[in-house]
């Protein structure tokens, strides 16, 4: 179980830090501009009555990673003791999952727990097999920005159980041997730091950003940074200018070597930990990913999160809402799925061990000011440098979402490999996610 540092940060006082850990009232709104109306109304939950709980599936794509399967299974394992079950697990990789969930859940092969980016909830929605589970919440400490994020057309299809977001982190060995004193603040400062890193040498990759078309959907935070709303009104907006500046800077990033060809988000949190990369973008999760795997048995207190650059000084630093909830899907052992959400996303002790664990933001108010939660000097950090200003994908609110990602991450990577150059590509772009969400 790793350890996490005392960090020498700005002082935080409680109330702020649960504040940003809670990511402030005004930060999500994915629930109120959703455009179009969701399958039809949905099964209300219920829970199974004591002495009559049943065997269940719990799918989840943290199960297939080293770092986070045996915090979740030791959780398992307890509520299926305690309550007599068998919970049957269903796993597939993170680039996979959603895709291998979806085609399950719509044939009627998987039913139970599912756990869920927050992200994907419009897309499973839409399959019409999702329990509403507010009358689970009802009760429950859950953060308003918890259960705004696990909400989809208004139903609470998930329950909150870690809520943050994806940004910047850093390795400060590095960034002093470069002589990098201070966070860059635009983005012209940011490839300046990029070109010293460089000067290393030894073949450290400066900054791991995503060039696979699986992770690529990290290029639409830069896009924002440009200017670019990606979404106006339910026109896309990319192949505007900024959009087209936005990738066009990233392939000079490409070309100029200092971010990698073939990188998704576990290449890049592994080139970290072997201290092969000084920069990457994750989600506070990805701590726990790093230390475990690194060789370094100090790198948890070289970490440093950073506020994304802007373009211009003045400008909010952008970030994107990152968290998972737990989904229930109608079918055998429902019931008892249902209750397990809400135990695992609520329970104050179970926050207290996957938090010890994993050091992952839980999302209820009771969990949040725990001394080892709120105390946490990294944790603080992430949130004031980077939850503070997170907001949810546009293209969320959309079934199709993971269908325009794609589109769009293809185009991206072929601006990168120079098979197509950044207007046309991202006219193209937009013109095919203006089909999917038309």
């Amino acid at each position: 179980m790793p350890t996490y540092p005392a960090l020498d940060t700005t002082a935080l006082s409680r109330r702020r830090l649960l504040q940003l850990l809670g990511l402030g009232a005004g930060t999500l709104t994915l629930a109120a501009c959703v455009p179009e109306a969701g399958p039809a109304a949905p099964n209300a939950a219920g829970t199974a009555a004591a002495g009559t709980k049943t065997d269940f599936s719990f799918a989840s794509w943290s199960l297939t990673e080293e770092s986070a399967a045996p915090a979740i299974r030791e959780l398992l394992g307890q509520y299926a003791g305690d309550n007599d079950v068998e919970v049957r697990e269903v796993s597939y990789p993170y680039n996979e999952y959603i895709s291998q969930l979806t085609l399950q859940v719509k044939g009627g092969q998987v039913a139970g727990a599912v756990h869920v980016d927050v992200a994907w909830l419009g897309s499973l929605a839409a399959l019409g097999k999702l329990q509403d589970l507010g009358p689970l919440a009802q009760g429950v400490d859950y953060t308003e920005a918890g259960l705004s994020a696990a909400t989809f057309d208004g139903v609470q299809y998930g329950l909150p159980w870690n809520i943050g977001a994806i940004g910047l982190i850093a390795n400060t060995d590095l960034l002093e041997r470069a002589g990098i004193a201070a966070a860059p603040t635009t983005v012209d400062e940011f490839e300046s730091a990029l070109k010293d890193l460089k000067k290393l040498g030894g073949g450290v990759v400066p900054y791991a950003a995503s060039t696979k078309a699986a992770q690529l959907k990290d290029v639409l935070i830069w896009m924002e940074t440009f200017g670019s709303p990606l979404l106006d009104s339910g026109k896309v907006t990319i192949g505007d200018d900024a959009s087209v500046e936005a990738v066009t800077w990233y392939r000079s990033l490409y070309d100029q070597g200092l971010i990698a060809p073939d990188v998704d988000r576990f290449d890049a949190r592994s080139l970290f930990a072997q201290g092969r990369a000084a920069i990457y973008d994750d989600a506070i999760v990805g701590r726990d990913a790093v230390v475990t795997e690194s060789p370094d048995k100090k790198l948890a207190d070289k970490l440093t999160a950073w506020s994304r650059p802007v373009l211009a000084a003045g400008d909010t630093p952008r970030a994107l809402v990152w968290g998972g909830a737990i989904a229930v899907v109608d079918g055998e052992g429902a019931e008892t799925a249902a209750d397990f959400a809400r135990w695992m996303t609520s329970d104050v002790d179970v926050a207290r061990q996957y938090f010890e664990a994993r050091g992952l933001p839980p999302a209820t108010e009771s969990a949040l000011v725990l001394p080892d939660v709120a105390d946490d000097a990294f944790g603080a950090q992430f949130a004031e440098r980077i939850t503070a200003t997170a907001t949810t994908n546009p293209f969320w609110v959309y079934p199709q979402y993971a269908q325009i990602e794609t589109v769009i991450a293809e185009q991206v990577q072929a601006v990168l490999v120079g098979s197509a150059e950044p207007r046309a590509a991202m006219e193209k772009a937009g013109a095919a996610a203006q089909k999917l969400v038309d």
